[in-house]
């Protein structure tokens, strides 16, 4: 049985496809040979010394290398073909000739291509090509950088046998001395390279003009990438020859590598192939790449998106036929992935400024999670990518990528994902199942909320599962969801007392479903009541005479407040809310500048993120930083800063030791500017921001929020979209009760809302939604819900914001539908909403 031949442990990573074709390539070597007259490998037909083999004998030896992992040769195919024999006289000296040629040079595809012009013939330019691009050996040798490839002419290579022994000696002690000093983080500087790059480009410019040499290309890609996949896979090549990169490097160079004829087969081979680099050859091809210009970039990105959109379009998808298990989908995606980390290394980066994470104290007793067997489902720490971790840089990092990251979305493919499979395979299946979750740069900001929902309701599960084991086995009737009693003239004493206690005693109650009460009203909480309550405690905090918060008129946003003399519980509980939020799918009316943001997912603020919070200091620094003149005379100016406390007090501070005796120079003012800058965003907001951030995290410390959000999309969850498209709205709302978008109060209805300003828009949304801003995805996504509520009256409509859904009874005319609707949007707050 062939199965017999490996181990247990590798059969079980080998499926028999992969080994047929492996014992398939020493039975070709034992019997046909490499096709390499210089041939070293005694267990290939082409060495001198090879003893001929009988089929049998072939097939027995085949699978006695199979099992030892024995050398393959990389595959010549033979340069004579049937069509020789007619050749004329000028292209069979020329095959005899270029028959030695076993890399290319810049040099000899010019050579060639002189040759095939004056003969009016392109056929020993395919042949060539065909044979050095179909093979590994021969790829990996071309275009070398070192003088000694680019130096090389026909003379050399058509020399004695003992000649070409030497110069491939001396070759690759050239290659040896060329290879790149490592960096500090133990990669290799991709910079240094072995390839001639500008080389390649212009080889490829030559040649991709021809129309018979494309095809030759297609081909030979197509039979080069099945053994480079299996060489990487099984026989760890690059681990002994780093230059083996150099394939992938000049086949990329090919501009038309997006074009049809690569599509259907060539390129996801070629993408299968790549994805089997280990992490490190991964990470010199990332680095290498983002020293390219944008345009070569780019057009690497859209191949690969090429790729993802023409397979995904070209097959149907379904709850049992997964995207998750399409191979072409998941290479691309995670040789995109290369692309998208190459975009940030070579934009603008900010890799310093990280905020210190507080580690949680480990315990080792294990969890109920544990022994219920979910600690990998709920395994606690920040997922990091591996080519993340390797290259030192994270998407927060980026400033500025070469790329925006919505280029890298992928729309056709985010159609097609089913998130609850993608879920569990990134939550459970990570090591045999691929999550596109593990490439979320993919992923739109609709998907990803999907995610991080089923994240969100799991938990939630699961900690209602843990209550009633408790209940169980201590007698108890906790409850399964988080309950807040409260009353609404003393909300923020009422929550903060209460969310404080479960915070100190069990903090894992934060992860159950919220559930609100106000103490003397009816009603269940199916999520309006808790948007009411988010939407209060917001107003109350905010209110500019607590003074936990400014208000900043230019920037029209809130900012800490440094001299707040509220305590730092308080500022836990907003940190709390805004956790409790993103946990509970609501979306608040905050206005926070990004760095905000930023600095939840753990950087600090810096100048760029002034021009957000606090614009007017941000063009006084730039002016600063800008300033031609003399800035001792015309500024006197020092590292003594001042500015107001909570009662206009001016509060006078050093931004370094006397920092009022250093004046403000041409050759400090950098520094000043960082001081001042760290002072602003960080120091002097330092306790509270603190406070506020234990509080978020206490809510999002498990969840995959960090991991697959950036900032901006944070805002976004949090925030929801200002931008608001009723049309769209009005497209995906649904009736009851006997309406119908037909029905004459309906289309009265629609007719006053898009006369409505901008104003009144959004007071109708926060009286039937609970919220003024629009969800991720926009106000398509609400599934608004207009049932009919009795026959003519003068009662005013009501709403369910827990359901988004809208009582409007049938009044007799269309004036007077518009008076009560602006009168239930303008004066029913906590009133009319259930």
């Amino acid at each position: 049985d062939l199965w017999a031949c490996r181990p247990a442990s590798e059969s079980s990573q080998m499926n028999r496809a992969t080994a047929k074709r492996l014992i398939e390539r020493y039975f070709r070597q034992l019997t046909e040979g490499c096709g390499n007259s210089n041939c070293t490998n005694e267990f290939c037909a082409s060495h001198s010394a090879f003893q001929p083999l009988d089929n049998n004998s072939a097939a027995a030896k085949s699978l006695e290398l199979f099992k030892v992992n024995a050398k393959l040769c990389d595959y010549y195919p033979s340069v004579r073909s049937s069509t020789d024999a007619s050749s004329q006289m000028g292209s069979k000296m020329s095959v005899d000739e270029f028959s030695d040629v076993h890399y290319l040079t810049e040099h000899t595809v010019c050579r060639i291509l002189g040759f095939c012009e004056e003969e009016g013939d392109y056929a020993p330019l395919i042949r060539v090509i065909g044979r050095i691009f179909s093979n590994a050996d021969a790829l990996m040798k071309s275009f070398r950088k070192d003088e000694l490839s680019v130096t090389n002419n026909l003379e050399s290579l058509t020399s004695n046998d003992e000649k070409q022994r030497e110069t491939s000696k001396k070759e690759d002690a050239s290659t040896r001395a060329a290879l790149p000093d490592e960096t500090p983080n133990g990669l290799p500087d991709a910079c240094e390279l072995t390839v001639d790059i500008d080389a390649v480009r212009r080889v490829y410019d030559r040649l991709l003009s021809i129309d018979q040499v494309e095809a030759a290309l297609v081909n030979a890609l197509i039979y080069l990438t099945p053994n480079v996949e299996l060489d990487l896979e099984y026989l760890d090549v690059y681990e002994t020859s780093p230059d083996y990169l150099n394939i992938f490097i000049i086949v990329m160079e090919n501009s038309n590598l997006h074009s049809p004829e690569y599509l259907e087969v060539a390129l996801p081979q070629f993408c299968k192939a790549m994805s089997k680099l280990p992490l490190t050859a991964l990470a010199r091809l990332s680095k290498l790449w983002s020293t390219y210009d944008l345009p070569h970039i780019r057009r690497m990105m859209e191949t690969f998106q090429q790729l993802i959109t023409f397979t995904v379009v070209s097959n149907e998808y379904d709850t049992e036929n997964l995207v998750n298990d399409n191979e072409t989908v998941v290479a691309a995606t995670q040789c995109l992935k290369i692309i998208f980390y190459a975009s940030i290394l070579g934009g603008e980066v900010d890799v310093e400024h990280n905020e210190e994470d507080e580690e949680d104290s480990e315990s080792n007793e294990l969890t109920l999670h544990e022994l219920l067997g979910e600690e990998r489902l709920y395994k606690k720490g920040p997922r990091v990518d591996p080519l993340e971790k390797e290259l030192g840089v994270r998407p927060i990092d980026s400033i500025r990528p070469l790329i925006p990251f919505e280029d890298f979305v992928n729309d056709s493919l985010n159609d097609v994902i089913e998130m609850d499979k993608d879920f569990t395979f990134f939550k459970v299946n990570a090591e045999t199942k691929f999550s596109f979750q593990s490439c979320p740069f993919i992923l739109n900001m609709i998907t990803k909320s999907q995610g991080l929902y089923y994240d969100n309701r799991i938990r939630m599960y699961s900690e209602r599962r843990l209550t009633a084991l408790y209940s169980m086995v201590q007698g108890q009737q906790p409850s399964p969801y988080l309950k807040l009693k409260v009353r609404r003239d003393h909300i923020i004493d009422d929550a903060l007392v209460r969310l404080e206690m479960i915070s100190m005693e069990n903090p894992s109650d934060l992860k159950k479903q919220l559930f609100v009460e106000f103490e003397g009203e009816q009603g269940v909480d199916e999520g309006g009541v808790s948007k009411e309550f988010f939407q209060l405690v917001l107003e109350e905090i905010f209110n500019p005479d607590i003074g936990m918060f400014t208000y900043a008129d230019d920037a029209h946003l809130f900012w800490f407040n440094s001299s707040s003399l509220e305590n730092e519980a308080q500022y836990t509980l907003i940190g709390i809310v805004l956790g409790l939020a993103i946990y509970n799918n609501c979306i608040l009316d905050v206005h926070f500048p990004m760095v905000v943001y930023r600095k939840l997912m753990g950087k600090r603020g810096t100048f760029l993120d002034l021009s957000d919070s606090h614009p007017v200091l941000h063009q006084s620094l730039k002016g600063l930083i800008d300033y031609t003149g003399s800035l001792e005379h015309d500024m006197v100016l020092t590292f003594q800063i001042s500015h107001t406390d909570l009662f206009g007090n001016p509060i006078l501070y050093n931004l370094k030791e006397q920092g009022d005796q250093i004046p403000v120079t041409k050759e400090n003012r950098q520094e000043f500017v960082d001081l001042y800058v760290e002072y602003i965003l960080n120091k002097s907001v330092e306790r509270q921001f603190k406070a506020f951030k234990k509080g978020f995290l206490m809510v999002t410390n498990e969840s995959p929020l960090k991991y697959l959000f950036r900032p901006e999309e944070v805002e976004l969850l949090i925030c929801g979209s200002r931008k608001l498209d009723f049309e769209a709205l009005e497209k995906t709302t649904e009736y009851d009760g006997g309406y119908s978008k037909d029905s004459q109060i309906i289309k009265d209805f629609w007719e006053i809302i898009h006369s409505f300003g901008e104003k009144q828009k959004r007071q109708f949304l926060q009286f039937t939604t609970g919220t003024d801003r629009a969800p991720v995805g926009g106000l398509a996504k609400l599934k608004m819900i207009i049932a009919k509520n009795g026959s003519d009256t003068d009662r005013l409509p009501t709403s369910h914001t827990c359901f988004n859904a809208l009582l409007l009874p049938e009044y007799s005319s269309k004036e007077k539908l518009r008076e009560r609707l602006l009168k239930a949007i303008t004066y029913a707050k906590g009133f009319g909403m259930l």
